[in-house]
């Protein structure tokens, strides 16, 4: 997930898709635990999108 994109989203779609992201981080590190994650890079990827999510968000708290 690009910048651009989170930028693109309302407040409300930031939401839903930080909650879907940190369920996902939470499978791949179910997963990695386990020993069946096959791309460790992706949660480095998902961290990244957490830290975009979050940064989007509180940018327009402090604007609003």
């Amino acid at each position: 997930m690009k910048a651009k994109e989170v930028k693109l989203m309302t407040s409300e779609e930031l939401v839903a898709k930080l909650a879907e992201l940190k369920s996902e981080l939470f499978n791949l590190r179910f997963r990695l635990a386990a020993g069946q994650l096959e791309n460790p890079v992706s949660i480095r990827t998902c961290k990244r999108d957490i830290a975009r999510i979050n940064t989007e968000i509180r940018a327009r708290e402090i604007k609003a």
